[in-house]
């Protein structure tokens, strides 16, 4: 019944009564309200949850209201392998020990995800949720009894048009065939649908009513959404900060490992050996090292050069010599080392039994 009112007002057959200004802008808020919240929730859970199978394993647990299986995090997982390999390789080596530092670190910002993801679930993404399948479910629900309504009041109106019509026209065939009982119809039908015509626009203005109550609290709903927002921002804040800090104390307990390290073990076969032992790229990464480590290895080097004796020094990594006025090394050997007047400051001269050449101090820390 309503689809064939409705297809009369395409068509131009029946009136439509249009809806006030301010309703119909209601309703256009209440729409792009729920477009974005939904596009803005639906990125979030992206983004907090990149893993699409595992987003579809959590939403259906929650729609049966079951708890979802706990499993490692990305960066957990991770952790996990580092410090497996660094226990694999030992700990009292330079590359086992700094795996299972950077595990252990993974793993807290591991526990941080799942705080944030909490957190984020609990305050930003449920109150969206809720709106899209509480609030403006109801919305609709009731905006679509307006619309009924306003069909009713549309089709009632057509009717008394169409009785008022009929009425004039046995009105003017009573004058030359006086037809007294069919104008007395007609009259009654008139009667009829002006009073149908005053139920109907009652029940649509009460409908009215109750769909802009509910509109206007869209505004309300905003400012939900923004504590919400605020909330969201803080935890991300948080989350950030903690990362900042794991790997902040992370950088400072790495601080004797030189950068040059990586690179001298991404060597391709056609980099000659000479690029990542030159004594200008071992000064810049002497000098990108934390302050803490720079000062000691500068004390401890400035003893050993002003005196004319020798220390014990161990070996932090592998090296390949360049030529043969240097000493190629071996990651946990100790050596001896002394310092020669006019050295470069980054290299002192080492020895290994019959072996000696000179030695970036980059790779080496001074034993007592």
């Amino acid at each position: 019944m309503q689809g064939t009112k409705f297809t009369e007002e395409k068509l131009g057959q029946a009136e439509k009564t249009e809806l006030d200004a301010h309703l119909e802008n209601l309703l256009s808020k209440a729409e792009c309200t729920k477009l974005w919240t939904e596009k803005i929730m639906k990125q979030t859970e992206v983004l907090l949850q990149p893993n699409p199978n595992a987003r579809i394993e959590e939403f259906v647990y929650e729609k049966l209201d079951r708890k979802a299986p706990s499993r490692m995090n990305n960066p957990e997982l991770l952790g996990q392998y580092m410090i497996d390999a660094g226990n694999e390789f030992g700990p009292g080596t330079a590359y086992g020990n700094a795996l299972i530092k950077c595990g252990e670190t993974q793993r807290r910002i591991g526990a941080a995800d799942r705080e944030l993801i909490q957190t984020s679930a609990i305050n930003f993404l449920t109150p969206l949720r809720n709106f899209i399948e509480g609030d403006y479910k109801t919305i609709t629900k009731e905006r679509k009894l307006l619309q009924n309504k306003r069909l009713d009041l549309d089709a009632a109106k057509t009717r008394l048009k169409k009785a008022k019509v009929a009425e004039a026209r046995a009105a003017q065939l009573n004058i030359s065939q006086p037809e007294e009982n069919n104008i007395m119809i007609w009259a009654e039908e008139v009667t009829k649908s002006e009073q149908e015509v005053r139920i109907t626009q009652s029940e649509f203005d009460r409908q009215a009513e109750i769909t802009r109550l509910l509109l206007e609290g869209i505004s309300s709903t905003h400012a939900h959404h923004l504590r919400c927002l605020n909330d969201f921002v803080e935890a991300q804040m948080t989350y950030y900060a903690q990362c900042y800090q794991y790997m902040l104390d992370l950088q400072k307990q790495l601080g004797s490992f030189p950068s040059t390290f990586l690179s001298n073990n991404n060597q391709s076969s056609t980099t000659p050996a000479q690029s990542v032992s030159s004594p200008s790229v071992l000064a810049s990464a002497s000098a990108s090292l934390p302050s803490v480590f720079n000062s000691m290895v500068t004390s401890g080097l400035s003893e050993l050069k002003s005196s004319s004796g020798s220390r014990k020094a161990r070996v932090l990594y592998d090296y390949d010599a360049a030529n043969s006025s240097e000493l190629s090394l071996l990651a946990d050997e100790v050596i001896t080392v002394y310092s020669i007047p006019g050295m470069d400051s980054d290299w002192l001269m080492g020895e290994r039994g019959n072996q000696k050449g000179k030695v970036p101090i980059t790779y080496l820390e001074l034993l007592n």
